[in-house]
């Protein structure tokens, strides 16, 4: 039988394939702005996107011509301007240039052996946010695929540091475990603890969203069986971080981890202005920011790190035979350092970017944002029938349309993809409806925002 290598060889129609598709990228990472594009039914999905997996396969132009002209405009850009709901992601050119060179490489980034040069970049970016953010020398973790992995990963740790610190004090193993965070918390820890079959302490915030350590002390009646304080550095629905240090010294005084939950907003500590609202920030057992929010980088990234990395080590190194090459050797491997194996080393898109334009255009750039965000939180304030829901931190913010409901609200939503002005949606806080912009975007202007406010007359 003749191998089936067909798919690999290298022929003119694959090359010629292989310039379609880079002249396609090109095509895509030239346009300023990016169409805004928007979701379209299932039914005309069905009818004019269907049929493409066939035995025969329908060929690689007909495969990109389907993309070009039917997924990509019924998929909305995240990069564009405009997007502003959720917590958008644009990624820079250098970024989004440099994973398709990751894909084209053939990496592997769960082990040294396979490998090293991939770890050892993603490493040092790794170094320097755990170095920002004011964690000791050997702090270090791993990219996951996201906030909610970084999350579960970190409360793992947690739990069975928690229980061989029972163990060597020779207490009792409690019957179920405990972590606590605050009403506002993202609802990945709610998963998380479905998943661990543990239990959450949900504490009142105050009157901004924030979780104080007062709270934390007064929430707790038992500490023996919780394992884990979680705070919130940037909130995903105000983007409020909460008083870190308070929060951390009381987990500290009780002996349990400090996990910061900063998947959308640690990165503004990069703001030399807004330094102080992390303050506690270095207490931290553990901490997460995804790349892919707030610093530029493409979908998937999640930074993972760990004051003490060997606390990481021990909770995830997976065992089997075949794997007793890699897991007993004294290298990084970052797979024994979250809830995964498998790893596609994707902070290098991260890395490369970082390396490329340096850190301090980040920091100009988060700053911008911010800049932005409490601009338009003041033009808000100028328009009688607008009301802010809290003050701004960061770069989100929620405001009300006086006397709209929530049909209102889901209209006028409709109408700014219609008119591919943007992509704002509803929301909503404590039962009332409102709407919220998350400014993430260098390209995100006022004069846009002014555009978009104009429309709720």
């Amino acid at each position: 039988m003749t191998p089936p290598t067909s798919m690999h060889e290298h022929t003119p129609e694959s090359h010629a394939l292989r310039e379609q598709v880079w002249r396609y990228a090109k095509y895509r990472l030239d346009l300023f702005p990016v169409p805004l594009d928007g979701p379209v039914s299932f039914e005309q999905l069905s009818a004019t996107g269907s049929g493409t997996i066939t035995e025969e396969g329908i060929g690689g132009d007909a495969a990109l011509d389907m993309f070009r002209d039917v997924y990509a405009p019924a998929s909305i850009s995240v990069d564009h301007p405009g997007y502003l709901a959720f917590i958008p992601s644009a990624a820079t050119e250098a970024a989004s240039v440099f994973d398709m060179v990751v894909s084209a490489s053939s990496l592997y980034g769960g082990t040294w052996l396979e490998g090293a040069g991939a770890v050892f970049a993603e490493n040092q970016v790794l170094e320097w946010l755990a170095a920002e953010v004011g964690l000791p020398q050997g702090a270090g973790g791993v990219f996951v695929q996201g906030g909610t992995i970084g999350n579960l990963s970190a409360l793992v740790a947690a739990r069975e540091t928690q229980i061989a610190k029972h163990q060597a004090a020779g207490l009792p193993i409690p019957a179920r475990w405990s972590f606590v965070c605050s009403v506002e918390a993202h609802s990945s820890l709610a998963h998380a603890a479905r998943v661990m079959s543990c239990d959450i302490i949900k504490v009142p915030v105050d009157a901004q969203g924030r979780l104080h350590g007062d709270a934390v002390e007064a929430a707790v009646e038992d500490w023996s069986s919780v394992f884990a304080v979680v705070a919130t550095a940037g909130t995903t629905n105000f983007g409020i971080v909460d008083r870190l240090r308070s929060v951390g010294e009381v987990a500290h005084e009780h002996n349990v981890w400090f996990h910061v939950d900063g998947a959308y907003g640690i990165a503004g500590i990069l703001s030399g202005e807004h330094r102080a609202l992390y303050d506690g920030v270095d207490l931290a057992d553990s901490f997460i920011v995804d790349p892919h929010k707030w610093l530029f980088a493409p979908y998937d990234a999640c930074a993972l790190v760990y004051r003490d990395p060997e606390l990481g080590r021990r909770a995830h190194t997976q065992h089997g035979e075949y794997l007793d090459v890699v897991s007993g050797a004294a290298e990084w491997n970052p797979s024994d350092y979250a809830i995964h194996l498998t790893r596609r080393a994707r902070g290098l898109p991260f890395w490369f970017s970082l390396a490329t334009y340096g850190v301090n255009a980040y920091r100009e750039a988060i700053a911008h944002n911010i800049d932005v965000a409490m601009k338009f939180a003041d033009i808000i304030r100028e328009r009688p029938h607008l009301k802010l829901v809290r003050e701004p931190e960061l770069s989100i913010v929620v405001w009300e349309r006086i006397g709209w409901e929530a049909d209102d609200y889901k209209r006028w939503s409709d109408m700014l993809i219609e008119k591919q002005i943007a992509l704002v949606t509803p929301s909503s806080h404590q039962g009332r409806v409102n709407t919220r912009v998350a400014i993430l975007n260098p390209q995100t202007s006022i004069e846009l925002l002014v555009e978009i406010l104009d429309t709720m007359n």
